[in-house]
C-alpha cells in the first residue's frame, strides 16, 4: 500500500493527471495541485504547440515554453512570421495557440502585467490604454489560432476532442467599417468582438470540436 501511494507521488511530478490504463491519453484536470506543474519535455511541448498553426508552417515557426525550472523562454527560434505557444504548466485547462510574431509585442506585455499582479478586465484595460497612447504597437489584420483539447497522448501528442478557434485583430474596427455583427450570430460564423476599440478583433470560433 505505502509503495502504491508513493509511485502515485512521483507520477504528480509529470505535470499531467494519467488517465484509465485503457487510454493513453493525459492532461491537466481541475484535480491539479501544485506538486503538478512542472513543465513537459520540451520535444512534447514543440509537438504539441505547432498543432495550432497551419501544417504548412509548423516546421519553421519559433515556439515559446517553459524549461525546467518553470521559466518563459523560446524553445526553438523558427524562421517564418509564427509564434507557437506550448501549454502552461499552471493552468488547469490544456491550451496551446500561434500568433503573428507583429503581435508579440502585445502577448509580451500581457505576460508582464500578469506577472505584476494585473490581472481580468485591469489588465485588457492597461495595454488598451497603451494602444491608444502609442506606447504598445498593435498591428492590423494579424491572426491569433488558439487550440484547446480535453487531454493529450504523451507518446504521440495527439490531441483529443481538439477545439480551434481563430482571431483576427483589426484595432478600432467596427460593425459599420467591416460589416460583420457585433455579436456571435449563427454558429461558426465570424463576428467582431470589443468592437470600436484597440483591441477589436474578428472571432472564428468552430461548431464542434473538430
Amino acid at each position: 500500500m505505502l509503495a502504491r501511494s508513493a509511485a502515485r507521488s512521483r507520477a504528480g511530478l509529470l505535470g499531467v493527471t494519467l488517465l484509465a490504463a485503457a487510454s493513453p491519453m493525459v492532461g491537466v484536470t481541475s484535480a491539479q495541485t501544485a506538486s503538478q506543474t512542472t513543465p513537459l519535455p520540451t520535444d512534447l511541448q514543440i509537438r504539441l504547440a505547432v498543432q495550432a498553426a497551419p501544417p504548412g508552417l509548423r516546421d519553421s515557426a519559433t515556439i515559446q515554453g517553459f524549461d525546467a525550472s518553470g521559466a518563459f523562454v523560446t524553445l526553438r527560434q523558427g524562421s517564418n512570421s509564427l509564434i507557437c505557444m506550448a501549454p502552461d504548466p499552471t493552468h488547469e485547462d490544456f491550451e496551446v495557440s500561434c500568433h503573428h510574431a507583429d503581435l508579440e509585442p502585445f502577448f509580451a506585455r500581457g505576460r508582464q502585467l500578469r506577472a505584476e499582479g494585473v490581472t481580468g478586465r485591469a489588465r485588457t484595460q492597461a495595454r488598451f490604454d497603451e494602444i491608444t497612447a502609442g506606447t504598445l504597437p498593435m498591428p492590423y489584420g494579424t491572426m491569433n489560432a488558439i487550440l484547446t483539447g480535453s487531454g493529450f497522448d504523451t507518446a504521440t501528442a495527439e490531441i483529443r476532442e481538439p477545439s480551434l478557434r481563430w482571431v483576427v485583430y483589426l484595432p478600432g474596427a467596427t460593425g459599420a467599417s467591416t460589416g460583420l455583427p457585433e455579436q456571435p450570430t449563427t454558429p461558426g460564423a465570424p463576428w467582431l468582438m470589443n468592437a470600436g476599440t484597440p483591441g477589436a478583433h474578428i472571432m472564428i470560433s468552430p461548431t464542434t470540436g473538430k
